[in-house]
């Protein structure tokens, strides 16, 4: 019988821990294979490694480590011959295991990730933000050039080619990972059969505007960790020039031309529009462009001031979590 080790890092996850670790157990029962959990904590302050020892999972309990390592260390004392890593917010669906297993035994790809949606309960910004990522179920599944770390299945073989994670990534580990993984040979497939629920979703637009800010400040990482990129380089390059725009509205008000200051204000609409567009086209839903156009905007702004906090090594203090 196949082994699978499961690693979830998690900080104060104390609300999803054990639906997460539940569905995960169901999901390796289903695909009739061994399980082995292993739960590595960055120093929470709740019930989560408590919760986690009754579901039968491995708890390490390592305060102050970045996301890649926390990862690392559980996969250092994984038993599995295949690995997969989820997030500690994340509920895989009951065939998750036994409809990646029967993708890689037909020679279609070699990682794989589900995609994600938020449940019903979720604020419209979440939801909408999530559908972003999010294709239609008439669309196929297909390879992509990375994959995100909520949720990844490979053989442990291909974690060990390329040396695991990267530890000294705030965020964005997940990208670097996948994005050498690709380098290296292995095919990185988004699976859109069935979908994984993130219950971790942003309950308040404070707590939304705080992941986007910790999010984008890893571009400079990347950027110095993977090589210079244009697709690395794009995002930020579009939230400067917005921040660019911004000045020069408000210097074109100050100094009397309100007409120019318009024209600039409604330049660096365009950005946000232009994602938005691509990213809901495959959807025909106007309102979720309409929403996803006003977070772009906002986003846009938040990733230039963390670009720009990277270029003065300003550092996020926030404990990694799953």
């Amino acid at each position: 019988m196949s082994r699978i080790s499961i690693v979830i890092p998690m900080f104060n996850e104390a609300r999803h821990i054990g639906r997460t670790l539940l569905a995960a157990q169901k999901a390796a029962h289903a695909a009739n294979v061994e399980c082995e959990l292993i739960v590595v904590d960055n120093g929470s302050t709740d019930q989560g490694p408590h919760i986690a020892r009754q579901f039968g999972a491995q708890v390490l309990v390592l305060p102050g480590l970045l996301i890649g390592a926390l990862r690392n260390r559980g996969t250092a004392i994984a038993t599995g011959e295949w690995l997969a890593f989820i997030d500690a917010d994340i509920e895989m669906p009951e065939d998750w295991l036994s409809q990646l297993f029967d993708i890689e035994a037909s020679g279609q790809a070699d990682v794989f990730g589900l995609d994600l949606h938020t449940p019903a309960e979720a604020p419209w910004y979440a939801t909408a933000w999530q559908r972003r990522t999010l294709r239609p179920s008439t669309h196929t599944s297909h390879l992509v050039d990375w994959l995100p770390s909520s949720n990844l299945l490979m053989l442990r073989r291909w974690f060990d080619k390329i040396g695991g994670f990267n530890e000294t990534l705030r965020t964005g580990e997940d990208k670097e990972f996948t994005l050498r993984l690709r380098e290296h040979g292995a095919r990185l497939l988004s699976v859109n059969e069935s979908v994984a629920l993130h219950w971790g979703y942003e309950m308040n637009w404070r707590e939304w505007m705080g992941k986007e800010l910790w999010r984008q400040g890893s571009h400079l990482q990347l950027l110095r960790s993977h090589g210079f990129s244009v697709r690395l380089l794009r995002f930020p390059m579009f939230s400067l020039l917005v921040w660019l725009l911004d000045f020069l509205a408000i210097s074109a008000l100050l100094d009397g031309f309100p007409h120019h200051a318009a024209v600039m204000v409604l330049l660096t609409l365009v950005p946000g529009l232009a994602l938005s567009v691509r990213q809901s086209a495959k959807h025909r839903n106007v309102c979720l462009t309409v929403q996803l156009w006003g977070l772009h905007h906002v986003r846009l702004h938040l990733a230039g001031a963390a670009f720009i906090l990277s270029l003065c090594h300003w550092n996020a203090r926030r404990p990694a979590r799953g």
